[in-house]
């Protein structure tokens, strides 16, 4: 497909996006930009836009991203209380911290034994839900799918290893929804690479390394 063609399809998809989608659009990237901000704003925002995006995905039949939200939505609402305990309304004082090299590693073999896990129950959904269509791209699914819920407990956490995971997550989530043609989606998630980059590079510069 030709990139004017494309360019067409964001467009005519811009032009007809409903009055919710457009709403989760918008609460989606200010959800990222007050998470840039360190602003306790980005958890209502990212819940409302958790809420308009459960259709997307079942119509696309991404189910991992469908169940992805699921834990979205717990873990916004986790960690809108998290960093409410440490600050005002609206800011927050929770420090940023990195990691400890063995809470890192136990993550990273986590998301493995998760995405061949969670890949297994993405493929066995047509058998449990009678009717239900095989899914898509199932083990990229799962991929994209762990690496979120990952990277979402740690920026609940305030770690500021969750961007590693975001900037991986964006790249990917790019391809399979340019593939499965969802190119407004697409769109949005390559916007999405870039701020992962300038979130990090913003926190790196207020972080403080927890002493060992």
């Amino acid at each position: 497909m030709q990139f004017n063609e494309i360019w067409q399809q964001v467009v005519d998809y811009s032009s007809q996006i409903s009055i919710w989608e457009l709403t989760g659009l918008i609460a989606g990237l200010l959800a990222v930009i007050y998470l840039i901000r360190q602003s306790i704003w980005t958890w209502p925002f990212g819940i409302l836009y958790v809420l308009v995006s459960f259709v997307v995905f079942w119509q696309a039949r991404l189910y991992g991203d469908f169940l992805l939200h699921v834990f979205f939505l717990v873990l916004n609402i986790y960690g809108w209380m998290y960093w409410r305990g440490g600050g005002s309304d609206s800011e927050s004082k929770i420090k940023i911290t990195h990691s400890t090299s063995r809470s890192m590693l136990l993550t990273f073999l986590a998301t493995i034994i998760g995405v061949i896990v969670f890949a297994q129950l993405l493929i066995a959904i047509p058998s449990i839900f009678e009717g239900v269509d095989p899914p898509a791209l199932p083990y990229w699914d799962s991929t994209t799918s762990v690496l979120s819920v990952a990277g979402m407990w740690l920026t609940a956490r305030k770690k500021i290893d969750n961007w590693y995971y975001w900037f991986v997550v964006d790249v990917l989530a790019t391809g399979i929804y340019f593939y499965k043609e969802l190119y407004f989606y697409s769109a949005l998630y390559l916007v999405y690479i870039g701020m992962a980059v300038a979130g990090y590079l913003a926190w790196k510069k207020t972080m403080t390394v927890p002493s060992k």
